[in-house]
């Protein structure tokens, strides 16, 4: 086994996945007879629409189990680049689209291929915590961009521009946003688009892979369409995991500048190759199908949320803005309670309950809990977490 002076400095600065690493302490403790009560999960608790495995299970049986091309399915690329241009209003080519082993592969290889040593990527906070340690495998300089729960999360686009150096390569962009739920409006974007207009040199990643999941009355907007003028700078990121329950099954797709697209099929060509062959027929039945499966989804995660958001403000000290999509919530703690990730462990460790430290996301005062989870176990986290606070509130 190399020792730590045998690894690369890449390899030394990585951090692994801290809602990975809670979620396996849980079933660790639940293997050993603990009674554990998860709200960190970062997936659907549904099961893949039959539609979609049936498709899959018909490839199986046709023979689709060989290579295919690096960059994917030629159906399933016209199929995602139709649903782009009809759907999100970019208008994208099959050769403008890339399969990739789920959406964090595309902003891996996106990464991978625009991003030198030393570039900056701002990285609006509270992010999805793959966010800085992608940019940083790449070489580059994560810049966080602070902003506050009483604020509603709000981009704060002032401190963006006063953020912008000439090392600025990339901003990415995560709406819905994976932690806080919050949704960017069409204002905000526009607003945003004008600030890249000023910056010729900025690249955008916009990571739309909750883009189903909202809220009642929420609407969401892809950055390709507000602004398509700023067409060869903007890369779209989506994926079939959350809104199909299909995490398993690894499928994300990249679109944007054709030329880039080549250089990131080329980087998979020598890395992965092709995305599952079969598994890429589940996800064109899927893009292809109908959507009330997706329907059914949302309206039992809407529910779901309002049940958290309620029981998670009704605890004594705890701040929540209602999330507007996504399946979570992030709570600013009580001013009483200890930080995120004493928080987090110290509930898991005393009444069984299961959740993330803000701090993975790029803040120490909040925590994620996810309503990917039936009622009964979302309202018995609320119940676990309520008797743990008494801890702190009196």
């Amino acid at each position: 086994m190399p020792s730590p002076s045998q690894l690369s400095k890449r390899a030394l600065r990585l951090q692994p996945s801290l809602t990975l690493a809670i979620s396996a302490k849980a079933k660790a403790l639940k293997r050993q007879g603990k009674d554990i009560c998860s709200l960190s999960a970062g997936e659907p608790d549904f099961d893949t629409p039959e539609f979609i495995v049936e498709a899959a299970r018909k490839a199986l049986r046709d023979g689709v189990t060989r290579y295919g091309p690096a960059a994917g399915d030629p159906e399933l690329r016209e199929a995602i680049a139709n649903k782009l241009t009809l759907i999100n209003k970019i208008k994208t080519s099959p050769e403008q689209v890339l399969v990739t082993n789920g959406g964090k592969q595309a902003i891996y290889n996106l990464c991978q291929v625009l991003l030198d040593e030393g570039d900056e990527v701002l990285i609006p906070a509270p992010y999805w915590l793959s966010y800085p340690e992608i940019t940083r495998l790449a070489g580059s300089v994560p810049i966080p961009i602070s902003s506050l729960p009483e604020n509603g999360f709000k981009l704060n686009l002032d401190k963006i521009e006063q953020l912008i150096t000439y090392k600025t390569k990339l901003l990415i962009l995560n709406s819905p946003n994976n932690p806080t739920g919050q949704v960017m409006t069409i204002d905000e974007l526009n607003s945003l688009a004008d600030i890249m207009r000023k910056n010729p040199k900025i690249l955008v990643i916009s990571d739309e892979i909750y883009e189903y999941l909202l809220a009642i009355g929420q609407t969401h907007y892809s950055f390709g369409a507000i602004a398509p003028d700023l067409e060869d700078r903007i890369f779209t990121v989506n994926g079939f995991a959350k809104g199909w329950a299909m995490t398993g099954w690894r499928i994300g797709y990249l679109s944007g500048n054709i030329e880039v697209i080549k250089a990131a099929s080329a980087l998979q060509s020598q890395s992965t190759s092709n995305v599952c062959s079969f598994a890429q027929k589940g996800a064109l039945a899927a893009i292809e199908g109908s959507q009330d499966c997706i329907n059914k989804m949302v309206g039992i995660y809407n529910s779901r949320r309002e049940i958290l958001t309620n029981g998670i403000n009704n605890i004594k000290g705890f701040e929540l803005l209602p999330p507007q999509g996504a399946f979570y919530a992030f709570p600013k703690l009580p001013k009483e309670c200890p930080d995120s990730m004493i928080f987090c462990q110290e509930a898991l460790e005393e009444v069984g309950l299961a959740m993330v430290p803000g701090i993975a996301f790029g803040n120490d005062r909040c925590i994620r809990l996810s309503c990917a989870a039936s009622k009964e176990t979302i309202e018995d986290g609320l119940q676990r977490l309520k008797q743990y606070c008494k801890n702190f509130l009196i």
